[in-house]
């Protein structure tokens, strides 16, 4: 089902969860307005050294999606019927993970007749918000055009930024240049958050929230 045209008001629901943590959210959109009507969140921890292996970070995203849908809903005061498309992250990530949670938004966004966008996980930690983004401006081209950069221009008002992108796997400098997005510069051995992980495990640290978290704890 192809994507609408830019409305008034329009609804998104997104889903997350290209490794352990499974997010749901929804966004409505007014205009140039962007408001957060539900963010409900599951995170598979798994016991102290211990990293999470992707079988089971799926059974886990399998056994907690619906039921997170369902909960984002009843949070957002909607139903199926209100939700304008449906988002899911297609990757990078873990295979597993990934996998069971698209099988969900390719099912629901089929029973509920949305249309569905696929966005790239370094693109859009929020798809939902770069998709409206993009329907606000009426812009034709794909979303995995943007990055996590567009959210940081909307919240900076920054115009074209050079920005340092750390996540669990990526480690780099990107910027805006020639109608592309350019990686400038990035880690040759280990990115920054995948590091802090082993580094907790090594440690024995706790998951619980997070390893990077227990970290910075530990160092205060």
């Amino acid at each position: 089902m192809p994507i609408p045209l830019a409305k008034p008001r329009m609804i998104a629901i997104g889903f997350e969860g290209s490794a352990n943590k499974l997010g749901i959210g929804i966004i409505e959109h007014i205009q140039t307005e962007s408001r957060v009507l539900a963010n409900i969140r599951h995170t598979y921890i798994t016991p102290p050294g211990q990293g999470f292996l992707p079988r089971d970070t799926a059974a886990h995203h399998r056994e907690h999606v619906l039921p997170l849908v369902k909960a984002a809903l009843e949070e957002a005061g909607l139903t199926s019927k209100d939700i304008d498309v449906v988002c899911f992250t297609k990757g990078p990530g873990m295979g597993a993970p990934l996998v069971s949670v698209a099988v969900v938004a390719r099912t629901l966004a089929l029973l509920w007749d949305k249309p569905l966008v696929g966005v790239n996980h370094c693109i859009g930690r929020k798809p939902f918000v770069i998709m409206f983004f993009l329907l606000s401006m009426s812009i034709s081209y794909p979303l995995h055009s943007f990055l996590d950069i567009e959210m940081g221009r909307e919240i900076t008002g920054a115009d074209n930024p050079v920005v340092l992108y750390v996540s669990g796997g990526n480690t780099q400098v990107i910027a805006y240049a020639q109608n592309k997005y350019r990686i400038f510069g990035e880690t040759l051995d280990i990115a920054i958050g995948n590091c802090l992980d082993r580094f907790a495990r090594i440690l024995n640290l706790s998951n619980d929230p997070s390893p990077g978290y227990n970290i910075e704890q530990l160092a205060k």
